[in-house]
């Protein structure tokens, strides 16, 4: 990656921080209703292996999937304007938080039942294999999920068909309050299984954007060359708690000091300046990131609420919501 495209990367994931920022804001205005589950400090994952993927490549994500609604072509407004419950939303007010979605630009969800979607990407990219395409499906996880049998499922039958997956899992240490090493055999619960099931499993920094272009670049290629599915475990930290319900108090001071002290967009500004970018540079893109985050908090309140007429529209592929076997 050359300094114009950390660039662009380092200008995304300050885009995504500041979104994330405004929901937090919005939620303590009443303007955001239910819970968010932020990524603040998981931005480099989605945006470095956005980075490495094509248009027409799928993602699916968590519930905390505001980063990758965002890397993959959502915008902020649109995102802002769905939590606030607008008609102008992503999913017209639908889906909320915990279910932003894109299909127009790959990105098929976010889901609320811990790994009910590592299935969906094996579908995903069975797809692609009965369509001859050499799209790519890539499934993003939290370290929780890797304690769940459709973890287990999805690697296996991916393996059985090499099929065009990846699985990408954002170890940030927690399974929402338990520290994932309290409850799991392996040191690293998504790379040290992955050879169980014959695929390779790797860990790379999820924080630094750059190495996560690199390997999730590399396994794609190896993916579409048909040589099968692959484990990807991307450490990193929230800087929030589980949700908006939760201050995070049982995380140790000192852990928490030393992640915040390895921050994405941090990283990311040492590597530019050391392939030569200057700081105005860097600046012009923050003002830029600000200006349009900005801009989408202002376009998102002043957005419509939906119409209760549409409640059962989308429901199948045609928009409608009549029922047919």
């Amino acid at each position: 990656m050359d300094a114009a495209g950390l660039l662009a990367c380092y200008e995304r994931m300050a885009v995504i921080r500041r979104t994330e920022k405004a929901a937090h804001d919005l939620f303590l205005q009443g303007l955001v209703k239910g819970t968010t589950h932020l990524a603040a400090g998981q931005e480099a994952i989605a945006v470095g292996a956005s980075a490495a993927l094509r248009p027409d490549d799928y993602v699916f994500a968590t519930y905390r999937g505001h980063h990758h609604a965002l890397a993959r072509g959502a915008t902020p407004e649109e995102c802002l304007a769905e939590l606030m419950s607008r008609a102008t939303g992503l999913c017209k007010a639908k889906g909320g938080s915990m279910h932003l979605t894109k299909a127009a630009t790959g990105m098929l969800g976010s889901y609320a039942i811990v790994g009910s979607h590592l299935p969906m990407a094996v579908g995903a990219a069975w797809s692609a294999r009965l369509r001859g395409t050499d799209q790519l499906a890539v499934a993003f996880f939290g370290d929780g999920a890797t304690n769940i049998g459709a973890f287990h499922e999805s690697l296996n039958l991916a393996a059985v068909w090499k099929l065009p997956v990846l699985f990408v899992c954002e170890n940030n240490l927690y399974m929402e309050y338990t520290p994932i090493a309290d409850v799991t055999a392996v040191a690293r619960p998504a790379a040290d299984r992955a050879p169980a099931h014959g695929i390779p499993g790797e860990v790379v920094d999820g924080n630094d954007v750059m190495a996560v272009e690199e390997a999730v670049a590399r396994l794609a290629r190896r993916a579409r060359a048909g040589d099968g599915p692959a484990v990807l475990e991307a450490e990193t930290y929230r800087h929030f708690g589980h949700s908006r319900a939760d201050p995070a108090a049982y995380r140790p001071a000192e852990e928490v000091e030393r992640w915040l002290k390895h921050d994405p967009l941090d990283l990311a500004r040492g590597r530019l300046a050391e392939l030569g970018a200057g700081a105005e540079t860097v600046a012009e893109a923050d003002e830029r990131a600000r200006a349009l985050v900005e801009r989408a908090v202002e376009a998102a309140k002043a957005g419509p609420p939906p119409d209760p007429r549409e409640a059962l529209t989308d429901v199948w592929a045609d928009g409608g919501a009549a029922w047919r076997t």
